[in-house]
């Protein structure tokens, strides 16, 4: 793949959803370049909601089956971003 490609993962009830997720991410992890969770969680709380950015590698069409199998989990939410790089730059 010649470019970047992002997804964002919302989960709505990480205690949940976080099995399936899991289970997603370790099935394509040799396309998971970059992983950053985030949530927010401060002295009085720990939200339920978090986000996953995930910086994908390799085939085109591993890190779409990655978020169709993502964006059909109950609770989740997934966005794309595609940066191309024009041919012969990385």
């Amino acid at each position: 793949m010649d470019g970047h490609y992002i997804l964002g993962v919302h989960i709505a009830d990480r205690t949940a959803n976080a099995v399936d997720v899991q289970k997603a991410l370790t099935q394509y992890g040799c396309n998971i370049r970059t992983r950053v969770g985030l949530h927010h969680v401060d002295d009085k709380v720990c939200s339920s909601d978090g986000l996953i950015l995930l910086e994908l590698f390799g085939d085109r069409r591993a890190c779409d089956d990655l978020a169709d199998k993502l964006s059909r989990l109950a609770g989740i939410q997934v966005q794309r971003m595609i940066f191309e790089h024009p041919q012969g730059r990385s």
